[in-house]
């Protein structure tokens, strides 16, 4: 009996993009894939990015002089309920996942205002946001906490023992999350491969607190995915992986992703002034002044950092939208400069030819 022979797979390519890549940000490209899979794997993976990946926080936390949360310091600006809030944001890189401690002894005739680098932890932990501040202080004021730190994943409730509201040891409880990365969302696009159009793009992009780095949590979380699948194989596994491979026209498939991007924009008025969009004075001030002059400028922004904008506000917002929309733009675009001049470029050589 002749050995079964299977139709390959299209695999894919991953390209990140290193313009924006950092220690907290880092967005994916992976094309070509078989149809529909953009979505089963994006899905899968921002699960997994977000729940799944492991870190260190701070769980429980003696203050000297407090033996609950609703109390205050003398000498101390803030609440213990916000030094609490403040102490739960402490960004913890843990060198061996182990639980650990750190201590915060400061006195307020030598610092008025109280950031994570004034404290000392173990040797195996490493603080991440140094600037954060804790609470401030007055010249009389004392900072004296012990931090407990625990490993885990995704988010856990404060682990009060039952039965008792105060601690013999005055310790407080945090519920705490875990989970170095903050937040994950993908699109999925279609990409050409030789004349067919019916595959995906997936476009992953992954935001983390600092603790771990894009390429790390993307690691991470496909690890996981892959121990979990492994164990619904119920037979020898099928080698796809030596069946198939990714498209060879490396050229061709580059080239579609300049044209996709491009795809239904109008690339004559992106390297144009703002002007273009006939907006109110204040909107169009607004955008001048954070140094936003261009279309091309305007539509690589996302509704988030327009939001940031001084005095451009949701009503600003709204209105550059629709006069965008109008043109077949919008916000989040992430259009290079280089592609806009290529397509200008090959519009020019192709009515030249004409």
């Amino acid at each position: 009996m002749s050995k079964k022979e299977y139709q390959p797979l299209i695999l894919p390519r991953l390209q990140w993009d290193k313009k924006n890549l950092s220690k907290t940000y880092g967005e994916l490209v992976a094309q070509p894939m078989e149809q529909g899979f953009g979505i089963t794997l994006g899905n899968a993976l921002r699960r997994a990015l977000l729940a799944a990946i492991e870190g260190s926080a701070v769980t429980s936390v003696i203050i000297k002089g407090v033996n609950n949360e609703f109390s205050s310091l003398p000498g101390v600006i803030e609440d213990v309920m916000q030094i609490l809030l403040n102490i739960k944001q402490i960004v913890i890189f843990n060198k061996t996942g182990e639980a650990g401690k750190m201590h915060l002894k400061v006195s307020g005739d030598k610092h008025e205002k109280v950031t994570v680098a004034d404290i000392q932890s173990d040797d195996h932990l490493e603080l991440v946001n140094k600037d954060h501040v804790i609470g401030h202080l007055s010249e009389d004021g004392i900072f004296d906490i012990t931090f407990f730190v625990e490993p885990g994943r995704g988010y856990k409730p404060a682990k009060w023992p039952l039965g008792s509201a105060l601690q013999a040891d005055n310790r407080i409880y945090l519920d705490a999350m875990f989970s170095p990365v903050s937040r994950v969302y993908f699109d999925v696009e279609k990409t050409r491969v030789g004349k067919s159009i019916d595959y995906d793009k997936l476009i992953l992009r992954i935001h983390t607190n600092g603790a771990i780095n894009p390429n790390d949590a993307l690691n991470y979380a496909v690890s996981v995915l892959r121990t979990q699948l492994e164990l619904f194989l119920v037979a020898s596994e099928i080698p796809f992986n030596e069946i198939s491979e990714v498209p060879h026209i490396k050229e061709e498939v580059e080239t579609e992703v300049e044209e996709s991007v491009l795809k239904g924009v109008p690339v004559e008025l992106l390297l144009k002034s703002i002007d273009e969009l006939e907006l109110t004075a204040r909107s169009h001030n607004c955008l001048e002044n954070h140094g936003i002059k261009r279309i091309l400028d305007l539509v690589n922004i996302s509704e988030d950092e327009g939001l940031k904008i001084k005095n451009f506000g949701r009503k600003s917002l709204n209105e550059v939208k629709d006069a965008m929309k109008g043109l077949d733009l919008s916000f989040g675009m992430n259009i290079k400069e280089e592609d806009v001049i290529k397509a200008l470029k090959q519009r020019g050589a192709s009515e030249s030819e004409k």
